[in-house]
Order: structure tokens, then sequence, then C-alpha cells
């Protein structure tokens, strides 16, 4: 059994059943690099000030960066009796550089090392999803450059309400995006505080050099507050509601795919490489991808609630339960980028049936708004005009014809307002141009929208 570091004070070695449901070497052996890093970081720093020789730190550094190559190729070998990444890295490292090793751990606890561990894994784990969504947002707007002319039913409540560009409906999506990526290019702001130094809770007797540390670490602010900087996970609760809000956009991205792709809608075919078959049914193509979308989400959810619960009642400050914050965000953070990663792959080969858009636009009367509109440009009060219109909508439906394939004098029958003109306001091209304010739909507010996107893309950088 390996010895412990607190074995000084106890008179009993720990069970081995304590050690298998304590150890969280499982899963947050992932943390390795970040905590080699934080490691080397601070020898350089303890002979800086003078805590270690030049020659122990090197001894340090150099064993370090042996033991990362050992877990980078998947030689390392673990221990449930070592319970964390730490232990594990400090117990070789004894092993590697000899009793140097044994001095590593001057002015610094597991507490802030391990908040230290979690704020840079979280930090590149947003970095990767800001480039996604930026990518996802790129796709988007080359999806909707291609349809600038496709036009389609938009809805509200489930029902046809008015006709809209589709590209319009997938600057939607665009704009949504685009808030998800600020949203976590803001959580990066409060993330990146470096906790290393506040040690257990109270700081250090130790004359150690945090601006240092803080420098080798690329974090341009450190914690103000020792208790604060080793029980804070509040950038951990808005990572996962930054990924969060993301998921539900993806969810309702899925929730589109689903219904157009089905034989009801037709608007959109999937790529036979991106859906799945029946085992039973011979002529089934099922929509996985967005149904695993958004499925997927009730999981990054459950990892939000999960860190939200755990943190609600602890005091101060750093307490065990605290271990349980790992698995949902690694969860969280594997979950999204998936998700992000195959939306991208698979829109670009989505194939949109243009024409069986445009009918079903036609259709339903979604005109109705227009021609309550014309009245309205002739000095007929809005609600009145609603009512003349939704009575020529009944009549029309006893007839079994759209409004625009009703005769003129069956029009004027409604209102004597209604002249021959009114048959171009009715198309769907006139109502598209018609609707010209800001962030309407018509043609060239869609247009000047996706060129405004492409410039804001190409102001990015997208991270190796």
């Amino acid at each position: 059994m390996a010895e412990k570091p607190w074995e000084g004070r106890f008179t009993e070695k720990t069970d081995k059943r304590v050690e298998a449901f304590t150890a969280s070497i499982a899963y947050d052996r992932r943390l390795y690099p970040y905590d080699i890093a934080g490691s080397i970081a601070h020898s350089r720093m303890l002979a800086k000030v003078g805590i270690l020789t030049d020659d122990e730190a090197d001894g340090l550094v150099e064993g370090l960066g042996a033991i990362k190559r050992e877990l980078d190729r998947g030689e390392f070998t673990f221990d449930d009796s070592l319970e964390d990444i730490h232990m594990h890295i400090e117990a070789r490292l004894l092993q590697v550089a000899g009793k140097v090793a044994l001095k590593l751990h001057t002015a610094r606890s597991r507490n802030d090392q391990v908040a230290l561990d979690v704020r840079m894994y979280l930090r590149e784990e947003a970095h990767r999803i800001i480039d996604l969504l930026q990518r996802l947002r790129t796709v988007l707007v080359d999806l909707a450059s291609g349809h600038q002319d496709t036009v389609m039913p938009g809805y509200t409540h489930t029902q046809r309400a008015q006709p809209v560009l589709f590209a319009h409906h997938m600057m939607a999506y665009y704009e949504m995006f685009t808030r998800d990526q600020a949203r976590f290019t803001d959580c990066l702001d409060r993330m990146n505080v470096m906790p290393l130094g506040a040690a257990a809770l109270a700081g250090t007797t130790y004359p150690i050099d945090r601006r240092y540390v803080a420098r080798q670490l690329d974090f341009p602010r450190i914690s103000p507050n020792s208790m604060d900087a080793v029980s804070d996970r509040d950038f951990g609760m808005e990572f996962l509601a930054a990924a969060s809000i993301s998921m539900v956009h993806l969810s309702r991205l899925s929730e589109e795919f689903v219904l157009w792709s089905t034989s009801e809608f037709g608007f959109i075919t999937l790529p036979d490489s991106f859906a799945t078959g029946s085992s039973i049914m011979p002529q089934k193509k099922n929509p996985d991808i967005p149904e695993i979308v958004r499925g997927k989400t009730g999981r990054v959810f459950g990892s939000l609630m999960t860190l939200l619960t755990l943190m609600k009642s602890l005091p101060m400050s750093y307490n065990r339960d605290m271990q349980e914050d790992k698995e949902p965000l690694f969860d969280a953070a594997d979950t999204i980028k998936a998700c992000l990663s195959i939306n991208i792959q698979m829109i670009p080969r989505i194939t949109v049936n243009r024409d069986i858009m445009r009918k079903a636009a036609s259709t339903g009367f979604l005109n109705a708004t227009d021609m309550a509109d014309y009245l309205v440009n002739r000095g007929m009060p809005f609600r009145k005009a609603h009512a003349c219109v939704g009575g020529a909508v009944a009549y029309a439906l006893g007839k079994g014809r759209e409004l625009d394939h009703l005769t003129l004098d069956e029009l004027k029958s409604f209102s004597p307002l209604i002249e021959a003109d009114i048959f171009d306001h009715l198309t769907l091209a006139h109502m598209i141009d018609r609707r010209q304010c800001l962030g309407g739909t018509a043609t060239e507010n869609v247009a000047r929208a996706i060129a405004e996107a492409r410039k804001a893309l190409s102001g990015d950088t997208i991270r190796d």
C-alpha cells in the first residue's frame, strides 16, 4: 500500500474500501498536463525565491517532463491507493527525481492545486468550444448564402404563419450561436484567474511569488482571496450554464431537422452517411444524429444541475464534496464538443428541397396579414382590417381556395377598398421584400446580414 502524505497523524492504515470509494483517479487523470505544468511553474518559482536551489528545481522540472511523456504514451501505472492525479505524479516523481520530490509540495496544497488544474483544463476546453462555435456559424452562413431566394413558411405555434427566406431562418441560428460564442468568451474572463498560492485556505508563510507563477501559466489575474480561491467553482457553473444554453440552441436546430426531414414536411433530405436505418423496416431512414444531439442536451443540463446542487450548501472553504465537480465538467465539455463537431460535418451535406418549401409557403393563407396591411394602407384601422380578412379566410376555406385564388369581386365583397392591385400584394416575392424593417426577412436585409456575418467571422481567430 502506498504511503499517505498524512500518515503521521493516523494510527491505522486507510481501508482499501475507503481508498476505492474516495479515489478520483479514474476520471481526474485527464488533468495531468495541467497538473504537471502547474508543478513545473511552482518548482521554478520556489527556486526564484530561494526555497529550492536551481539544481533542485531543474531536477524536478526534468522529472516532471519525463512523467508527462510516460502519461502521453500511456505507459503510466495507476493505483487507487494514490487517490488522485496529484498524488500519482508526486509518488512517481519521488521514483524519478529522488528525495527532492519531497520538497515540491512546499507552499501549496492539493486544494489550490486542483483549483488550478480545473481552471486550466476548462480554459482550454472553452477555447476549443469557441473555435467549434465559430466553425458552426460559418457553416450556417454558407448554407444561408446559397439559399437567399429560397422561400419557406415561417411558423408560430408550429402552424404556418408568414413566408420567410430559408436564409433568414438559418441566420436566426447564426445569431443564437454568436451569442453562445460570446458567452464562452465572457466566461473565460472569470475562469482565467490563478488560484495557486492560496494553499489550503489561508495562504502560506513562505515568500512565494504568485505573479511569477501566473506569468508562466498565462494567467492575467491572481485570486485576491485565498479562501475564495480554493472554494470557488463559479467558473465551472458559468461554463456549464453557457454549455447548457448552447445545447438548447443545438437541440432546437435538431428538432427542426427532424421535422423537416419527415415525409410530412419533406423540406430537407439528410445525407445517407449521417442517417441510419431500421433493423426491421427496410424503408426507414432515421434522423439519428439530430435526435441524439437533442437527447444529449439533457446530459449537459444534468451536469449543470449537479454542480449547482453540489455547491449550494457548502461552507467555506474546500470540502471533499468538491471532488464531484470534475465528472460533470468533463462530460459536458466532451458532449458539447461532439454535438458541435457532428453538426459542422453534417449541415453542409443537407439537401434543401426548395420547391417543396415554396409550395408550402404558397398555401395555408400565409398572405392574410399582407391583405390586412393592404387595407390599413388604404385607411382601414388594423383591428377592423384583421376582422375583415378573417371573414375572407373563412369564406375561402369554405370554397377550398387560397385568398389569391378568389376573384376580385369576391374579395371586394369584404371591403370596397380592395382594388385589382391586391393580387400583387399577395405574391410571395412581394410579401418577402416588403418586410424591410431592420431585422426583417426582405431579400436585401438577408443579403446584408450575410455580408456582415462574413465580415464578423473574418475578424475572429481560429486556434489550432
